[in-house]
């Protein structure tokens, strides 16, 4: 009886007597969960167009930063610097397409899986090489990003609000949307899809892989580069980022590997879940929710709807 009280009902109690609190975990969770489903989208659009989960995401995070923060440091003006680190991503994106992609067109799905490691391993290697192994610390005030909070008076108590994450929140916000409406309302997003299924019947109606691919994986480096500024601003660059880059797995689970709603769903339900259950059962367990939660969640749909919330439920008759 005491474990059930101390499970249900006593973090229920103290949501109950302290709703600013609440409000608060809630608030920090809604930002964590944001920046989650914008790396989650970044292997949305390589899945969609490929079919293929892609490894490489993470890293890709860490060094689209590296490379903005790398290239300030060697005295490039922030924005031009901001300017030059996407054109890295778009060099990066038709390398990818050129080096990687095109030799394994028709392909078995394991096989361009596998191809991802190989990007990801290359990425850590050229990136320390070239940027070192040293945490660095993200450019926010040439980049004009928010410093500072303000409070809020709201139900009985006070409520912090970081200006970072409010900006992160909504730049987050319009980019998910406006990739969202690009990729279903486009004639590119069209192609894409028809890529997806099968890249011989795409090649067969005049789609072009190459600049679908390049396309795509060009989007995911846009999304990775703003997605490192904010856990850049918010922590530091560092090779550790690709760790929470891997946050994004869960709420692909989640929300399903193929929906861009999929994607911002998981990553509110992954971020307010983790904040939820660090706050009022971390202190049950001794702490270090945030390391597991998520994972225990994508567990439980694993077992009971693996196609997840939005994903699409695949029968395979033999």
């Amino acid at each position: 009886m005491d474990i059930l009280y101390s499970i249900f009902i006593d973090p229920f109690a103290q949501m109950i007597g302290a709703p600013d609190l609440l409000v608060q975990t809630l608030w920090d969770g809604l930002v964590g969960g944001m920046l989650y489903a914008l790396i989650a989208l970044g292997f949305v659009l390589i899945f969609k167009a490929s079919g293929v989960f892609n490894f490489a995401q993470g890293i890709m995070v860490v060094f689209a930063g590296l490379t903005l923060v790398g290239l300030y440091e060697a005295g490039v003006p922030a924005f031009i610097a901001l300017a030059l680190a996407i054109a890295v991503m778009y060099g990066l994106a038709f390398a990818v397409e050129r080096v990687v992609l095109r030799p394994l067109v028709n392909q078995p799905d394991i096989i361009l899986f596998m191809a991802t490691f190989g990007i990801t391993y290359f990425l850590i290697g050229f990136g320390e090489f070239v940027f070192g192994g040293d945490p660095k610390v993200m450019i926010t005030d040439d980049l004009y990003l928010p410093k500072g909070s303000f409070n809020v008076k709201m139900l009985g108590g006070i409520v912090n609000f970081q200006r970072l994450d409010i900006v992160a929140v909504v730049v987050a916000s319009i980019m998910v949307a406006a990739l969202a409406v690009f990729f279903s309302k486009t004639r590119i997003g069209r192609a894409l899809r028809a890529v997806a299924d099968s890249h011989s019947a795409a090649l067969s109606v005049g789609i072009s892989l190459e600049q679908i691919w390049v396309i795509v994986w060009f989007a995911a480096g846009l999304v990775a580069l703003v997605t490192g500024i904010f856990w850049g601003a918010r922590s530091n660059v560092s090779f550790a980022l690709e760790v929470i880059a891997l946050k994004a797995l869960p709420v692909l689970i989640l929300g399903g590997f193929t929906s861009i709603p999929g994607a911002i769903v998981g990553g509110l339900i992954i971020g307010v879940g983790e904040k939820l259950a660090e706050f009022y059962w971390g202190p049950l367990v001794g702490g270090g929710t945030d390391a597991w939660f998520a994972y225990v969640i994508a567990l439980v749909f694993l077992l009971f709807r693996p196609q997840g919330l939005f994903g699409e439920k695949i029968i395979e008759r033999v």
